[in-house]
């Protein structure tokens, strides 16, 4: 939801309420559904009345206390007397692309442990124990900031969790968990396997955790479709044959998939309205076409971005992707090296080395599209050269997928951006100016 209006109130300001408590019904355009309190307190002050008006999620409605003699204080009590308006629906982010991941983890230092009741149970506000439960955090990993070490809201949104305070539901929350940290995939590898009567349970560790979630939540939210376009690669090939035949001996040899991600950023300038996201009322455009290449797979995947791919040249391209290749093989303590999981503003996903033809794939929140690359295969096509006997020919062609936000892109936009992807695949030379 993103608005409703409150039915009924069911507390009044001076009324004491235990954890599980109704506050409220708030009335939905589908439904009608109970707010209960999620710890004790007492309702200070009732900031809107029950009514038809509707109220933004995100907006107070009413402020708690813990203990009743704190009530007099909240009788004159405004939204603007905490410094600040109603907080809108949906916050969107102010900077680049990389602020969708959570900062860096500070150096570790000592924290107050949280507030706890004589039974054990976490003293936190009913704002933090909402949020700690739409991130998929552990209240109880929460240090406190407030009277007592009593965990507030702010101490949830500054929290920067660890492996060992992300919920163990995670995976089938609404919301995107924290992206894991760089190298952390070992820290947080799964168990052995376990047999059963007809099966075998393997334990996905908490970085695949992460990934399903945010790739579950992405399906959900983001209005995805699909367009596919079959590209004659014989150009490209041969352009590929005749530039590595000028390198010398001690550089790499350029690969196909080179060509395709400057062919991607190229096509991003050709198009600048497809290298975007969806930040809610407005649409955000980038400058730089920064491309995530998916690498790895199972605990291994990781997603390692090239930034200002439309500024670098094919072999500063492939040095970057061989970089990131490398970081994939353990190192001598048989940890993985996996690049850090930034967000850029494009992904591409290569399934032609598994022999596949095409695929779908889901588009990364926030960016608004996605490019499959299938495999490279041998068909025979119209001969396009009027001067030959022949009327058929040999061809290597290869299928590419291009996944579209259509909030941000719609069919026209999609179909114009992959049209300038083929047009720089079938003829190469154009990467160059």
């Amino acid at each position: 939801m993103e608005s409703g209006s409150i039915a009924s109130w069911n507390l009044k300001e001076g009324d004491a309420f235990i954890a599980g408590e109704v506050f409220c019904s708030v009335e939905t355009d589908k439904a009608t559904v109970d707010f209960e309190a999620q710890d004790d307190g007492v309702v200070a002050k009732i900031l809107v009345d029950a009514g038809p008006d509707e109220i933004q999620c995100g907006q107070p409605i009413l402020v708690t206390v813990e203990e009743g003699e704190d009530v007099s204080a909240f009788s004159d009590f405004k939204v603007e007397d905490a410094g600040g308006a109603p907080a809108p629906p949906a916050p969107e982010p102010t900077t680049t692309p990389e602020a969708v991941a959570p900062p860096t983890p500070p150096p570790a230092a000592a924290a107050p442990a949280p507030a706890t009741n004589t039974d054990g149970r976490v003293v936190a506000s009913p704002l933090a124990h909402m949020l700690a439960k739409e991130l998929g955090y552990n209240i109880a990993s929460v240090p406190g900031s407030g009277p007592g070490g009593r965990i507030i809201a702010a101490d949830v949104k500054e929290f920067v969790p660890g492996a060992e305070s992300m919920a163990p539901t995670m995976a089938g929350q609404a919301v995107t968990p924290p992206p894991a940290t760089p190298g952390a995939a070992a820290a947080m590898s799964a168990g052995p396997p376990v047999s059963g009567d007809g099966y075998t349970d393997f334990p996905v560790s908490e970085a695949t955790t992460v990934t399903a979630g945010r790739l579950a939540q992405a399906k959900r939210n983001v209005p995805h479709y699909y367009l596919t376009v079959d590209i004659c690669m014989d150009s490209l090939l041969e352009s590929r044959k005749s530039m590595n035949a000028t390198l010398s001996d001690d550089k790499p040899t350029l690969g196909v998939y080179e060509f395709l991600l400057k062919a991607a950023a190229s096509s991003m300038k050709a198009v600048p309205s497809a290298n975007a996201c969806w930040m809610d009322s407005v649409v955000r455009v980038y400058d730089s076409v920064d491309i995530n290449v998916v690498l790895g797979q199972g605990d291994s995947l990781c997603t390692p971005v090239i930034r200002d791919c439309g500024g670098k040249g094919i072999a500063s391209i492939g040095d970057e992707l061989t970089k990131s290749m490398e970081s994939l093989d353990p190192n001598d303590e048989g940890e993985m090296l996996l690049p850090s999981g930034e967000a850029g503003t494009f992904s591409v996903v290569n399934v032609g080395m598994f022999g596949v033809k095409s695929c779908a794939p889901i588009i990364r929140e926030p960016q608004a599209c996605a490019l499959a690359l299938g495999a490279l295969e041998n068909r025979i096509v119209p001969n396009d050269d009027k001067d030959s006997e022949e009327i058929f020919k040999e061809s290597v062609v290869m299928t590419a997928t291009l996944s579209c936000d259509h909030r941000v892109v719609d069919g026209a936009v999609g179909a114009q951006w992959l049209a300038a992807f083929k047009s720089y695949v079938e003829s190469p030379t154009t990467l160059l100016l």
